[in-house]
């Protein structure tokens, strides 16, 4: 007959649940007594749930379950059938354990005993030595209720934050990641067709918890409550609307104990805390994860390019072996659609073009598209843009340059940022094309781009103020007469033609224009100066439509 000893100087169970049949043999008013695990050394996780002393050869009709049977043996029937009815009824009802002292009527436990318990099941565990059983009582009891006081405060606490989360409005992305930290488990949100929309890891990496997230969460079917399933083991809980099931909340298994209620209860507030806040925060979740994508892509937030790849596959967004395009959307002040997102994501799903849509900034949306490697992009763009000028007349629709890999999408976002400032409004647009890109920006729109600079502004008002303020006292136009000049490339003849002069009348202005700003027009270079001061000048009078220097 092998036994084994339990583990001896084991921590109580941990709190905030039922202690197990280990913890229980573990205590030292058990452990004086040399317990032996005789049978059911695999099952020694078995929660108990009370302790019962009896010396009746019928102690089951006094259990509920989940006992540890204390017993000297002196009530064990002689014959074997008799055993084995006794290890029946314990069984039946549930007890955690037999426990039986060898010291009065035993001193090795009875043959028939160790093969009934063997055959149900029912752990066995002896005692060498006399063991106080009242004491053990009062030990475990203490145990059990003290556990089930903290569970219950801590229950209370996951309740409360549940609720201040609610009161105060908070958002999804709040709500999951407060069930993470208080779960110390991994959430994840996914949609009905299993897109996960928001993950919080805890203790593993976007990448690990969202790896090929759809097959796996495929494999493990939803069910109508709070429940672990599926191959992994996830515990899972429905997340519904308006009475109707619209997603699922899945906790990840961690390499620590397995779940117990408080985080069924975590989850399940979670579920309730997603409801309340669906109905205070009325734009679709799935836009709200595109958006958390597309900012951390854009600024390069991301943790790592694993993490972000899988982060966008788990949306839907194939992540290999094509190219990636950003497009940014100004919608300008007509921009008023209520749905512009959901509009641009209906056209690119009608092209069949897989993409992430979301906004990036207020008045600015940001789309990623994922595209084939042969597969053109410009007539994607074409209708993306004619689309966004059906929303808002005055939209600008700035586009970036392709990227093979998904993590270098931040330069793609950059170009088609770049090129909306660079754009002015109305700014006109190559023949059949509604679009901007990189190859639109000369030297007037990269002016326009910088010209908040203060040392562009400062640069135009040391090269052209002096000329500026002569027109302002004299009532001249010599800063019209300079621009014809330059406009011109230096040819005077062409110059007077364009200003309505004489061409005596041209040298003349253009000589008090070289006096007051102290300069010869006759150098390229001086010229040049001159020009990309100008032209900074026009920039600024067309944008704030005002006298500025």
């Amino acid at each position: 007959m092998n036994q084994h000893p339990p583990t001896a100087g084991r921590d109580p169970a941990p709190a905030g649940r039922a202690p197990t049949l280990a913890d229980v043999l573990a205590l030292p008013v058990l452990a004086a007594g040399q317990p032996q695990v005789v049978t059911g050394l695999a099952q020694l996780d078995r929660p108990v749930r009370w302790v019962h002393i009896t010396e009746l050869t019928d102690p089951a009709s006094f259990l509920k379950g989940g006992e540890l049977v204390l017993t000297t043996g002196m009530p064990l029937p002689e014959d074997a059938s008799g055993v084995r009815r006794y290890v029946d009824e314990l069984t039946e009802v549930g007890a955690a354990a037999l426990v039986i002292e060898l010291v009065r009527r035993y001193h090795r436990p009875p043959d028939a005993l160790v093969q009934a318990c063997r055959a149900r099941g029912l752990p066995l565990v002896t005692l060498a030595r006399d063991v106080n059983f009242l004491e053990v009582t009062q030990v475990v009891h203490a145990l059990i209720l003290g556990n089930q006081a903290d569970a219950m405060r801590r229950t209370q606490r996951i309740h409360e934050a549940f609720t201040a989360l609610t009161l105060r409005g908070a958002g999804p992305q709040d709500v999951v990641r407060a069930a993470a930290e208080m779960s110390g488990r991994t959430l994840v949100l996914e949609n009905l067709v299993h897109q996960a929309l928001i993950c919080e890891p805890s203790g593993s990496t976007v990448e690990e918890a969202l790896g090929n997230w759809e097959r796996r969460s495929r494999a493990a079917e939803p069910g109508d409550r709070t429940e672990v399933g599926g191959p992994e083991g996830w515990l899972t809980a429905p997340v519904s609307y308006q009475g109707e099931r619209w997603g699922r909340l899945a906790m990840l298994p961690a390499g620590g104990p397995a779940f117990g209620p408080e985080h069924v209860t975590v989850l399940e507030r979670t579920a309730m805390a997603l409801t309340v806040a669906r109905l205070i925060h009325s734009t679709p979740w799935e836009h709200t994860a595109h958006r958390t994508v597309l900012r951390e892509l854009a600024e390069q937030r991301h943790h790592s390019a694993e993490d972000v790849r899988a982060r966008c596959a788990a949306l839907g967004l194939p992540t290999q072996a094509g190219v990636f395009l950003a497009i940014l959307v100004d919608l300008g002040p007509g921009g008023q659609d209520a749905e512009p997102e959901a509009r641009l994501h209906r056209e690119l799903r009608s092209a069949g073009v897989p993409a992430l849509v979301g906004e990036l900034s207020p008045g600015r949306l940001g789309v990623l598209l994922a595209l084939r490697p042969a597969q053109p992009w410009r007539p994607v763009a074409e209708r993306l843009s004619r689309t966004a000028l059906a929303l808002a007349p005055e939209a600008i629709v700035g586009v970036g340059s392709e990227v093979a890999d998904l993590a270098d999408t931040a330069r793609s976002f950059r170009e088609a940022a770049r090129v909306i400032e660079a754009t002015p409004p109305g700014q006109a647009l190559p023949e059949g094309r509604s679009f901007h890109e990189l190859p639109d920006i000369d030297l007037r729109r990269l002016l326009y781009a910088l010209r908040e600079d203060t040392r562009v502004q400062d640069y135009t008002e040391r090269r052209l103020s002096r000329l500026v303020d002569h027109d302002t006292r004299h009532g001249t136009d010599l800063l019209a007469t300079l621009g014809h000049y330059l406009d011109s490339a230096g040819n005077k003849t062409t110059a007077a033609r364009r200003g309505g002069l004489s061409r005596e009348t041209m040298y003349q202005r253009l000589r008090t224009i070289e006096r007051l700003l102290d300069t010869d027009l006759e150098s390229g270079d001086r010229r040049t100066e001159l020009h990309v001061a100008l032209t900074v000048l026009r920039v600024l009078r067309g944008d704030r439509g005002a006298h500025l220097l």
